[in-house]
């Protein structure tokens, strides 16, 4: 039986979490080695600390670094009683990909697991079984139901708005790098099966510099059922001009659950983040790619003042009645995501 069949769906970011989790960076020179991993993780300890100010949070990491991990979430001042550590070995940081999507039963209020295949992004940055592991191992922690997806799905190519309607990119979730033996059509009823939504939106294309190959997490989000928060390019030079404006245009033509068009807000993205000779020559800087958590949303800046500043106030006037709280994550975008790309709630 499908969670949809079982009475499950998936609830919006914006409903009451019993926590967040996170999936601790590993030493592992590929990703922030040597003289970035100190940085890190005082960064990673940041995130918790502002987390858990919240509401607790989770974290994947090996036994061996249990120590070190809670020892660094002390000096950034988290609440220590809201700092889980669990024996989950994993891959890499983007637990928002390779964590477990979460849904609840619309009438008990059980939470259970789904399970969709991780392949890191299409193959791009192998080895990845430890985290295609993490969802069956974090459901055994906490005893919880598991449902398999059947298909290819990273948690940060969809956006849902709790009335029956998934946003999503045809640039990922189309790409033969994930699902080559499905149709369209068969993966938007995968999609209606394992997370309880019935109407799937699609975008065409995401930001320069994107591994994932568009996550949505970095495009648009959900604010409410009926309202959604844009990023566009007001610089005529960017390459993400022309494909933001493009899915401005698509995002104006849906309906909304009461059948009228969105409410869509703006957001400009911030000016180019570039490292000289890194890999990514325009990093994915996105201020939407923000964590809702209860009462408060962590929000990615970029050392940009003017920018930042705007944002920020976007993202105030979005959500009046939560704390806006921005954490720079230029070091993290490095490696390709910010704070929604690392993080996955647990609804309550």
């Amino acid at each position: 039986m499908t969670p949809a069949a079982a009475g499950f769906s998936m609830p919006p970011e914006w409903s009451p979490q019993e926590a967040v989790w996170l999936s601790w960076p590993v030493d592992d020179p590929r990703h922030w080695g040597g003289a970035k991993r100190d940085l890190i993780w005082a960064k990673f300890a940041e995130i918790a600390a502002a987390t858990s100010r919240h509401e607790p949070v989770r974290i994947n990491a090996p036994g061996c670094d249990h120590a070190a991990i809670a020892a660094a979430c002390n000096r950034a001042k988290a609440v220590p009683e809201r700092v889980q550590l669990f024996d989950h070995p994993h891959n890499d940081v983007w637990c928002r990909d390779h964590g477990p999507i979460f849904v609840k039963h619309r009438e008990t209020g059980e939470t259970a697991v789904t399970n969709w295949g991780f392949n890191a992004w299409g193959g791009k940055f192998p080895p990845w079984d430890l985290d295609n592991a993490i969802p069956n191992k974090i459901a055994a922690a906490l005893g919880k139901r598991v449902f398999d997806g059947g298909m290819i799905l990273e948690g940060g190519g969809i956006e849902i708005n709790g009335a029956g309607q998934l946003l999503t990119t045809e640039a990922v979730l189309l790409n033969p790098n994930r699902n080559p033996h499905l149709s369209k059509e068969e993966i938007e009823q995968k999609l209606r099966d394992g997370l309880g939504v019935s109407d799937i939106l699609w975008l065409k294309q995401g930001i320069e510099g994107d591994d994932t190959d568009g996550h949505i997490d970095d495009l648009a989000r959900f604010t409410d059922s009926q309202t959604l928060l844009a990023c566009v390019e007001k610089d005529p030079a960017s390459p993400n001009r022309q494909v933001l404006a493009d899915n401005l245009a698509r995002l104006r033509s849906f309906s909304g659950p009461n059948g009228r068009a969105f409410d869509v807000v703006e957001i400009p993205l911030p000016e180019a983040c570039e490292v000289p000779g890194w890999r990514l020559p325009v990093l994915p800087a996105s201020y939407v790619n923000f964590l809702i958590v209860n009462g408060g949303v962590l929000v990615p800046t970029f050392r940009q003042a003017k920018n930042d500043d705007r944002a920020l106030g976007i993202i105030r006037e979005m959500f009046p009645d939560r704390e806006i709280t921005g954490i720079d994550c230029l070091d993290l975008v490095e490696e390709g995501g910010t704070l929604h790309c690392i993080s996955q709630q647990q609804p309550a």
